[in-house]
């Protein structure tokens, strides 16, 4: 089984959008039985909050039902539980560092790095964040595109 952590900011906007789609792209391929998948946030400011309104009305419309989350903050003990600490953008890459310092094993990385470096539309960008542009819908091209390449990477 493959254990991903999706980390961003807050952890009520992209991380959680990511784990949601990933769980429900995993499902779908009939490989859900071999992945777990969960979401953090580097920051503490929403620390117990659910799913941002837009966020969950995003994945609603994409047929993904039911989301309920809460969000927290990523740990030094997620680095030794979890397989990959996935990531949204460069800024989280920072703030991760103050709560993972090192990463002897290389189980972080940017979610769009994963793409094909062929896409140059998407390989090796930050995940647009919907917070402040409230464009959801690129956010959610971003991650689906990036949760596609990661599952191809993970399983074939």
């Amino acid at each position: 089984m493959k254990k991903i952590l999706f980390v961003c900011h807050g952890n009520i906007c992209r991380s959680v959008t990511a784990e949601f789609v990933m769980r429900h792209m995993a499902e779908e391929s009939g490989i859900g039985h071999l992945l777990e998948v969960d979401s953090a946030a580097t920051s503490r400011e929403e620390i117990g909050n659910p799913i941002y309104p837009m966020a969950l009305r995003t994945l609603e419309a994409h047929g993904i039902r039911n989301a309920r989350h809460v969000a927290r903050q990523v740990t030094s003990r997620d680095y030794t539980y979890y397989d990959m600490l996935v990531l949204m953008d460069e800024e989280n890459l920072y703030g991760i560092r103050r709560i993972i310092p090192h990463d002897p094993e290389g189980k972080i990385s940017l979610l769009l790095d994963h793409t094909d470096p062929q896409d140059s539309a998407h390989h090796g960008r930050d995940v647009a964040d919907p917070w402040y542009t409230r464009n959801f819908d690129a956010a959610w091209e971003d991650i689906t595109v990036g949760c596609r390449a990661l599952l191809k990477e993970l399983f074939g």
